[in-house]
C-alpha cells in the first residue's frame, strides 16, 4: 500500500543502481541448545497510557544477546518474521510490535504514534528487569524496519544515541504525499486500511501538517554518526532512499552500506537474499 501512495508521487521513477555484494548463503538450522534454547516470547510493552503488543524472538544461549527491533510497515500485512527467524539464527535477539491503533494494540494509530511507540520499546527494553529476563545485551541494540517502518527508524535513530546501527528496507519518505490534493491522500490511505484504527482523513492532515520534519531526508544530520545499512528494490522508493544516503555520508558518517536488488516491495522473491544481506550487515558491527 505505501509503495503504491508513494509512486504516485514520485512518478515510480526507476530505481537508481546502488553498490551490490552478493550476499552468502543463507544458514541452516543450529544444533538445538537443550540448556538454553530459543524460544518466542510475548510482550506488553507500555506506550503513553496502554500497552501494545510485541513478540520476542529470543536467541539461543546462556547470557545476554545482542537485539534488533524490527518495525513493520502500514498496514504491515507484511511483517518480516522470516527476517526476525534469520536474525535469531544467527544468535541475536528480535523484538517486533505493533504500533498503537494497529493489528490488536490498544490506542489511536498515527505517524506521530509509530515515533513514539518506537521510542517506548526501546526504552522498555533497556530496563534492567526486562534485559536481565529476557537476556537483552542492551549496549548491542539496531534498529530495523521496512516501508513505513524504515521512515520510522530514520526518525527514530536520528535523535537516538545508544543505538549500535539502523536499517532501512525500502523506507518510505512519510512527507512525499504532502503535495496531492487532501481527497487523493484520503483514497490512497483508504487502501487496506482496515487493521488500523485511524480515520484516514486524520492521517492524510497529518501527512500535510506535519510534512517539513516527516521528509526521510531531514533525518540525515542526526543519522551522521549511526551504523547504517540501507537496503532498496525497483519499488520507486530507491530514488528518495539514495538522497537519503548520499546527505548523511555528507554530514561525515562513513558507515553506510547500501544493498539493492531487482524485485517488488515486499521483496517477495528475493527474501533469502534479504535475510542474507542483513545478517552479513549485522556481523560486522562491533
Amino acid at each position: 500500500m505505501i509503495a503504491k501512495l508513494l509512486c504516485a508521487t514520485l512518478l515510480c521513477l526507476p530505481a537508481m543502481a546502488f553498490a551490490q555484494t552478493p550476499p552468502p548463503a543463507i544458514f541452516t538450522d543450529p544444533p538445538r541448545d537443550a540448556a538454553a534454547p530459543a524460544r518466542m516470547e510475548v510482550l506488553h510493552v507500555p506506550s503513553h497510557g496502554v500497552s501494545i503488543n510485541a513478540v520476542g524472538y529470543l536467541a539461543a544461549g546462556k547470557g545476554m544477546h545482542p537485539t534488533l527491533v524490527l518495525l513493520h510497515g502500514l498496514p504491515g500485512n507484511e511483517k518480516n518474521l522470516d527476517l526476525a527467524q534469520a536474525v535469531r539464527r544467527a544468535g541475536w535477539n528480535v523484538v517486533t510490535f505493533n504500533y498503537r491503533g494497529s493489528w490488536g494494540s490498544p490506542g489511536i494509530y498515527s505517524f506521530s504514534h509509530c515515533i513514539e511507540d518506537t521510542d517506548a520499546v526501546l526504552d522498555f527494553l533497556k530496563q534492567p528487569a526486562v534485559a536481565a529476563k529476557y537476556g537483552i545485551d542492551t549496549t548491542r541494540l539496531v534498529l530495523g524496519g521496512h516501508s513505513l517502518g524504515g521512515w520510522t527508524t530514520a526518525q527514530v535513530a536520528a535523535h537516538r544515541r545508544d543505538l549500535k546501527g539502523a536499517i532501512l528496507i525500502s523506507a518510505a519518505d512519510m512527507a512525499s504525499s504532502a503535495t496531492l490534493p487532501r481527497d487523493q491522500r484520503i483514497a490512497f490511505l483508504a487502501d487496506n486500511h482496515e487493521t488500523l484504527q485511524a480515520s484516514n482523513e486524520a492521517l492524510a492532515d497529518e501527512i500535510a501538517s506535519n510534512a517539513a520534519t516527516f521528509r526521510l531526508n531531514t533525518t540525515a544530520p542526526g543519522l551522521a554518526k549511526t551504523p547504517l545499512l540501507v537496503i532498496t528494490s525497483d519499488d520507486g522508493l530507491a530514488p528518495t532512499d539514495e538522497a537519503l544516503v548520499a546527505k548523511v555520508r555528507a554530514a561525515g558518517n562513513a558507515r553506510v552500506a547500501t544493498q539493492h536488488h531487482p524485485t517488488d516491495h515486499s521483496y517477495s522473491d528475493a527474501r533469502i537474499w534479504l535475510e542474507s544481506a542483513v545478517v552479513t550487515w549485522l556481523a560486522t558491527l562491533p
